[in-house]
């Protein structure tokens, strides 16, 4: 049995009526499986909160539907309850922000800026900037949901920098480092970041294997970054 139909038997006729209900199940009925629940939480997580983000923006153009299949490389199996969860969480009535607290808390560490936490927000950008402009509308869903999920604002604006730089990147911000900082610590920044961006980082934490164009999305903005500020101050590569 997939993983997301065991879920809806668990949740019955409730789902029908109450997106919550489904974030709520996650918890309960992979209790006793921390990695399952990871990826299953991670799953409804991104489906819901894009759904919502659609019904926010109030326009889907078909890059951004692309993006989502980029992200959501759907099994067969598993394409009918992925369609079911959607439509359900853009149809309910609730708000966006009662599930984004529902899913801060399925979150592994529990703690403030959470690494899964980080991860969906970055799913969030990838779709929304698909069509190559962030509406206002979907930039105020995200940075809401950022806040929800717990994170300051010098972490939500480096996630930010990944994805948002009308005026082209600044390599500083994406690293998350003082303009002119040395080199040496603009490197050992640069280290800490890729070591936790790598594929295999949000493997371990509970990223599906059908989510990691989020984690090459990131390492492309990160070692972008680094190559510039290396070039920029003349440090052989």
């Amino acid at each position: 049995m997939s993983l997301l139909k065991r879920l809806f038997d668990a949740v019955g006729g409730t789902a029908s009526h109450a997106f919550a209900n489904v974030v709520e199940t996650v918890r309960t009925v992979f209790a006793g499986d921390p990695e399952t629940r990871r990826k299953v939480a991670f799953s409804v997580a991104m489906i819901a909160l894009s759904a919502k983000m659609a019904k926010a923006d109030g326009v889907v153009s078909k890059e951004e539907v692309a993006a989502f299949q980029d992200i959501f490389a759907i099994p067969d199996e598993e394409a009918a309850n992925v369609a079911r969860l959607y439509n359900i969480a853009k149809q309910d009535v609730a708000g966006y922000d009662i599930y984004a607290e529902r899913i801060a808390g399925l979150c592994g560490s529990g703690h403030s800026n959470c690494a899964m936490l980080e991860d969906i927000l970055d799913g969030l950008f990838h779709i929304a900037k698909a069509d190559s402009l962030i509406h206002q509308k979907e930039l105020e869903f995200i940075a809401h949901v950022a806040d929800i999920f717990g994170f300051d604002e010098e972490h939500f604006d480096r996630i930010m920098a990944r994805h948002v730089h009308p005026e082209g990147i600044d390599p500083y911000q994406v690293l998350g480092v003082e303009p002119h900082a040395p080199f040496d610590e603009v490197r050992r920044r640069y280290r800490k970041l890729a070591a936790d961006s790598h594929p295999d980082a949000l493997l371990a934490r509970g990223v599906p294997q059908e989510f990691l164009a989020i984690a090459n999305d990131r390492m492309a903005a990160i070692n972008a970054a680094f190559a510039t500020i290396q070039k920029q101050q003349r440090v052989p590569a």
